[in-house]
């Protein structure tokens, strides 16, 4: 298992970053609000990771935080939950805000998430409340800044495809973005804004 990687950031276009460590390019697979944190192209850093193997394909996750990862971990144990959903429960809202929506019982508001539908945020709260712990609540980071655009292309584009492959559907990810003034924003940050008004409904 590989549960860290130190190396330089090469590039990121999300959900996929590259880390170059030793002269070996690393791609990733990591949340949104991974890339909200994210410094600048070229700079060290460090990324907790999980693996995720199968018979077709072997996936590596990177999150900046462990607590993150942690909770992607605990979230591919829960039934019914697989990886891409897991990112995208973690892209569509700050671990503090999913832990605190599960201990409160609040399932509405989980089916605001792409791929999350009443039985499965239902199902989220009943089996994750007394594997959260408060403890987790109380450590969980708070709003982060915002990064630039990704490598090369249109931001509005790509925010698009990011939104696609976090599990929205085409036309529903360009509705979402249509109503963001996103002259002069980043990628990332076209990104959040679209995720924070679908969250909110």
């Amino acid at each position: 298992m590989i549960g860290f990687l130190r190396g330089r950031l090469a590039g990121r276009r999300p959900p996929t970053l590259w880390l170059e460590v030793g002269g070996v390019g690393y791609e990733l697979e990591a949340p949104m609000t991974t890339f909200y944190e994210l410094p600048a192209e070229g700079s060290e850093l460090v990324l907790h990771t999980h693996l995720v193997v199968r018979e077709d394909a072997q996936t590596l996750y990177g999150f900046l935080h462990r607590r993150d990862r942690d909770l992607f971990r605990t979230l591919i144990r829960t039934s019914g939950v697989g990886p891409r959903l897991a990112l995208a429960i973690l892209s569509g809202m700050p671990t503090a805000e999913f832990v605190r929506c599960v201990q409160e019982g609040e399932a509405r508001a989980l089916t605001r998430i792409p791929g999350i539908g009443r039985k499965t945020a239902e199902r989220l709260v009943v089996e994750l409340r007394d594997r959260l712990g408060t403890r987790e609540a109380a450590v969980a980071a708070g709003p982060a800044a915002a990064e630039g655009a990704g490598p090369g292309g249109d931001p509005v584009s790509e925010a698009v495809s990011a939104l696609v492959a976090l599990g929205y559907k085409p036309q529903e990810a360009g509705r979402m973005v249509q109503g963001i003034t996103t002259e002069g924003l980043g990628t990332e940050e076209i990104i959040r804004q679209a995720l924070q008004k679908a969250v909110k409904g």
